[in-house]
């Protein structure tokens, strides 16, 4: 007699805590196997796209907070950057010195979640409570310079809301004095740690060939080899104006992926503290008409954000409202993969690999 087992079909998501937002995947499994995975998106599609063509170029800005949440600041330069674009508006110095401080603020404070959030995808809750312990020093920071924490609204079509409020400076410095040490933290409570390692080193190995043909981004890419940052690459801004490295994974595993964000974070800090000693005075806007209503045409502008390559593509029909808006996000693309990389793996390591990635479903979905 032949014994043979049955595969069947298991729901992770939409509501699991784990999925990092209302994501679902659909599981066919063999046992403990992962046979194929499909993920679904769409739990949180808002249509965002489609509203910023009844809205004017600057009351889109705070529907792309509502992107990647978690580095606002980042998806609203994305946006002001391809209008910018479209329209050949100039920055003023002292705005794009502010956008990169704020910029790679955010990008910390998403790496914070990431890392803690990881710790916790794989049994190590407490980094969780460390990394966002850390992130309140952020949030801190843009709520002084903008009011909010999570939606902050503040870049704008020409430069900023706002210049610095007193203060922030100095707080900013403090919080660069301090964080250094808190990455220590980190690495001697989730890097080091044998169970940590054991859950994510050799899992869900991504080789460089098959990330650059799937066109993926940011960490993710970067864990498996592939230099390439557009802050280095095609720096925009004035990124070519400070030093900093682009920290590179050699096998591409679940590991790189998180550790590639945690040497990102320093390098940030470096680039916030270069920022921070060169800022200029002057203006924080450009020359900006009272009435935003480009020429009839189109542009494309794309900045690395926390989550990878953030494109948006702008196309203007000589009205006051965008005709059509669409983004790139990195999150999205980087899903991609996910079938491949789950095929073959238990049903335990699922969670590793897709908090490996690092999403966010206000992204995913739009």
């Amino acid at each position: 007699m032949t014994i043979r087992t049955e595969e069947f079909l298991l729901n992770l998501g939409p509501q699991h805590p784990s999925t990092h937002g209302v994501f679902r995947i659909l599981l066919t499994l063999d046992g403990e196997t992962v046979v194929k995975a499909k993920p679904i998106p769409g739990y949180l599609h808002r249509g965002i796209e489609k509203l910023a063509e009844s809205r004017t170029y600057t009351q889109v800005i705070p529907y792309t907070d509502r992107l990647d949440y978690l580095a606002g600041m980042l998806m609203n330069w994305g946006y002001v950057h391809a209008v910018e674009k479209l329209m050949n508006i100039e920055v003023p110095e002292r705005a794009e010195y502010i956008r990169v401080i704020v910029g790679e603020l955010a990008r910390i404070a998403s790496h914070l979640v990431a890392t803690g959030a990881y710790a916790g995808d794989v049994g190590g809750l407490t980094g969780f409570i460390y990394t966002f312990r850390d992130r309140e020093d952020i949030m801190d920071l843009f709520e002084m310079i903008c009011g909010a924490r999570l939606t902050p609204s503040y870049m704008r079509i020409g430069g900023v809301a706002d210049d610095i409020p007193e203060g922030f400076i100095e707080k900013c410095y403090q919080f660069l004095d301090y964080f250094p040490s808190a990455i220590e933290e980190y690495n001697g409570l989730i890097t080091g740690n044998e169970i940590f390692q054991a859950r994510t080193k050799n899992v869900a190995i991504l080789s460089a060939e098959d990330a650059i043909r799937m066109s993926l981004s940011g960490p993710v890419l970067r864990a498996s080899g592939v230099n390439y940052d557009l802050r280095k690459v095609r720096p925009y801004s004035v990124y070519d104006r400070f030093e900093f490295e682009v920290p590179l994974g050699t096998k591409g595993d679940c590991f790189d992926r998180y550790y590639v964000r945690i040497l990102e974070m320093e390098q940030s800090v470096k680039i916030i503290r270069q920022a921070l000693d060169q800022l200029p005075e002057g203006p924080i806007r450009g020359k900006v008409p009272k009435v935003i209503k480009p020429a009839a045409g189109e542009a494309y502008a794309e900045i690395e954000s926390s989550k990878g390559i953030m494109g948006v593509y702008v196309v203007s029909d000589g009205s006051t409202k965008p005709y059509r808006v669409h983004f790139r996000r990195p999150s999205f693309v980087n899903l991609g993969y996910l079938d491949e990389m789950l095929r073959g793996w238990k049903i335990a390591d699922v969670i590793a690999i897709l908090g490996s990635i690092d999403i966010v479903l206000g992204e995913v979905d739009a």
